[in-house]
């Protein structure tokens, strides 16, 4: 009898985990449409969606957020397919590889916004070596990396996280199709280029999609490194949703909520894209 309930008992714990998101999301969405019986906001309107898309720097804002997260996560997914092409071709994986893929990982965003300033910034360490190296005159002809308005630190620091996550995420697959069909291929004739480039690649396709997608949508709705690393203006959309969300005016919630709900949106529209793709595609290899 114990056996029997004991999975049950086990999955309660993701039960609860998923009720309170579903049940927050809900919440967010109600609230986006001025629904907060708390503030006397009983009627539910448009007029938030409507006001917000008014506003030139919210529209500002929602490209800025594209911007470094489209740069971002398809820099960080073709360098990390890259180094696992390097790595499943010469099967390495040693030690040191593991300690670099996991220690950027587990760091947290605060901090990895800290080196950012060190290194990137104009009083930091590559600014102080290219004055010392002769290359510029003085340490604020560096070009300036962080708080631009290209959002060029905000896309460092992603890089930094996101390299060794698309590593770890699709490293194991391809060595698994690298180490059995990539081998058959080269078998047969072909290199270790074209294997890579006509059977690892192509039968890893959905997972490294599925990679890309991840940290899209965590890049999309992420606010710490653009709040500590991004230009006064413009300010990427999660930047905006927090400073709305902490109005001493509790009547500017919806507006909060609301900026949530585009994001949402665009995270629904990205997995629409991404199921009707895989769907397109077929099977991959499992």
């Amino acid at each position: 009898m114990k056996k029997k309930f004991t999975p049950y008992l086990l999955l309660l714990p993701q039960i609860g985990l998923t009720l309170l998101l579903i049940t927050s999301l809900l919440t967010g969405i109600i609230q986006s449409f001025g629904v907060i019986p708390a503030f006397n906001l009983f009627k539910p309107s448009l007029k938030y969606y409507i006001e917000i898309f008014a506003r030139p720097d919210i529209i500002n804002s929602i490209f800025f957020s594209l911007k470094i997260t489209l740069i971002s996560s398809l820099l960080a997914t073709f360098i990390g397919l890259v180094i696992c092409g390097l790595l499943v071709s010469n099967k390495e994986k040693t030690p040191l590889v593991n300690i670099i893929t996991h220690i950027p990982i587990t760091v947290p965003h605060i901090v990895v916004a800290l080196f950012t300033v060190i290194i990137f910034s104009q009083n930091g360490v590559f600014a102080r070596l290219a004055y010392l190296l002769g290359f510029i005159s003085e340490q604020q002809e560096f070009p300036r990396l962080i708080y631009d308005q290209n959002g060029i630190g905000v896309i460092i620091s992603y890089l930094w996280k996101e390299i060794p996550f698309i590593i770890y995420f699709i490293h194991s697959l391809m060595s698994r199709v690298e180490g059995s069909l990539g081998e058959a291929a080269r078998d047969l004739g072909a290199n270790k280029f074209q294997s890579f480039i006509k059977v690892t690649l192509p039968l890893s396709s959905r997972v490294i999609i599925s990679g890309f997608l991840i940290i899209f949508i965590f890049t999309l709705g992420a606010y710490e490194l653009p709040l500590l690393l991004g230009a006064t203006i413009p300010k990427a959309l999660p930047v905006l949703a927090y400073q709305e969300y902490l109005h001493p005016d509790l009547r500017h919630r919806p507006y909060a909520m609301a900026l949530n709900g585009i994001i949402i949106l665009i995270s629904l529209i990205s997995s629409i894209i991404y199921y009707f793709l895989m769907k397109k595609r077929g099977g991959g290899y499992e």
